[in-house]
């Protein structure tokens, strides 16, 4: 069998979500892993790329394909997987997976499993996986027969892991023929402003709650956010509130993290936000309220007023 992978990047090196997916890939016992790009690949993604197992990348022209299309991503892919006779292609469980890979099922008529945690083949063209449902409140166990199976991976439940030995990775340049009617919908601006970090994909997140006070609130937590090359995530209530949208909603109903540091500032950490930010590696509480639940949740708190303590910090770091 044959795998293809679609890779998303974070800044000049792949996103840390794809290299998740590319682990579960690299799992499912092919030799050869399949890697696919859209943009300008540099030194630190094909090194990266090969350093967890990939044996071929290609890369879409951006000339060819400038910007953010799903569906005209979706319609490349459909069209390396029949190059290529991929008999599985995957993506990470991010927005921009998600939709692609519902593209693409579209496109093909094939099924796609959203969410997968473990994919093991089943002889032919039969796949036997564990997907999340209800925001990862269930475990399922299903079977997904097909001559291409189209999964996305969860991005909390893979771990990152390195091959034993880097594989010697070829380089394709792919310039395919898009239609117009796959441009229709385009998003020419990299998400959040942060060099193509998402908020399902970034390394750092600082969070806001209601305790910001209102939509001029967020000002001083943008800052704080691009000194640590991060993004900006909220609770329900901001979005409720209209403060800010809801692509930036962290939580149940909203995106699941998986950064290596959660700065939770103002959230109060009910249990819908708690889902949604439990895959942080290290989560940091700025509160007033010592019992705010999300406290019991958190690595190291902060009691006090995010109005006083995060200005400090963004002046100690710009000191520094």
């Amino acid at each position: 069998m044959s795998v293809l992978c679609l890779v998303e990047l974070d800044g000049s090196g792949p996103a840390d979500a794809s290299l998740r997916a590319l682990s579960l890939a690299r799992s499912l016992g092919d030799s050869s892993v399949r890697t696919v790009v859209f943009g300008d690949p540099g030194q630190v993604l094909t090194a990266a790329l090969a350093g967890y197992g990939a044996t071929d990348l290609y890369v879409v022209e951006p000339a060819s394909l400038d910007g953010y299309a799903p569906q005209a991503w979706a319609r490349v892919l459909a069209g390396l997987a029949a190059e290529t006779g991929a008999t599985a292609v995957l993506a990470a469980g991010t927005d921009r997976g998600n939709e692609v890979l519902a593209h693409l099922g579209a496109i093909t008529g094939l099924p796609m499993a959203a969410n997968c945690t473990l994919v093991t083949p089943d002889g032919g063209q039969t796949h036997r996986l564990v997907r999340h449902r209800w925001a990862g409140l269930l475990l399922e166990d299903a079977v997904i027969e097909a001559p291409v199976a189209l999964f996305t991976v969860a991005t909390d439940s893979v771990a990152p892991v390195p091959a034993q030995t880097p594989a010697a990775l070829e380089v394709h340049v792919h310039k395919p023929e898009v239609a117009e009617d796959d441009l229709r919908v385009r998003a020419v601006e990299s998400q959040a402003g942060t060099g193509g970090a998402s908020l399902a994909t970034a390394r750092v997140v600082v969070g806001g709650g209601r305790g910001v006070g209102g939509p001029d609130g967020f000002a001083p937590l943008e800052e704080l956010a691009g000194l640590l090359g991060g993004v900006v995530g909220v609770s329900r209530v901001v979005t409720s509130e209209g403060w800010r949208p809801h692509r930036q909603q962290v939580g149940q109903t909203g995106t699941k993290i998986t950064p290596e540091l959660y700065l939770a500032c103002g959230i109060s950490g009910a249990i819908q936000h708690i889902a949604g930010c439990a895959g942080a590696k290290h989560i940091i509480a700025i509160n007033t309220d010592p019992g705010a639940p999300i406290l019991a949740h958190a690595d190291y708190a902060v009691i006090g007023d995010l109005h006083q303590v995060i200005p400090a910090l963004v002046a100690a770091l710009r000191a520094r």
